[in-house]
C-alpha cells in the first residue's frame, strides 16, 4: 500500500470507514518528502568529482 500511512489506516478503522472510502482517497505522488529527498540527491550528485563518481560506479557494479 504505497503512500498510505499507518495513521491513515488507523483513522479509517476507528471511523468505521470501509475499503471503498479509503480507496477513493486521492494520494499525491511523489510526496513532499520524496521530492525533497530527490532534490537533495540530485544536488549531492553534482558535488561528486569524476574520480569519486568512477569509484562509486565500480563499487556498485561489484555489488550487483
Amino acid at each position: 500500500m504505497r503512500g498510505r500511512s499507518s495513521s491513515e489506516l488507523t483513522l479509517a478503522m476507528v471511523a468505521g470507514l470501509g475499503l471503498r472510502k479509503l480507496a477513493a482517497t486521492i494520494h499525491p505522488y511523489p510526496t513532499q518528502a520524496e521530492v525533497v529527498k530527490r532534490a537533495g540527491d540530485a544536488y549531492n550528485r553534482t558535488r561528486l568529482t569524476p574520480t569519486v563518481r568512477h569509484l562509486f560506479g565500480r563499487w556498485l557494479a561489484f555489488r550487483r
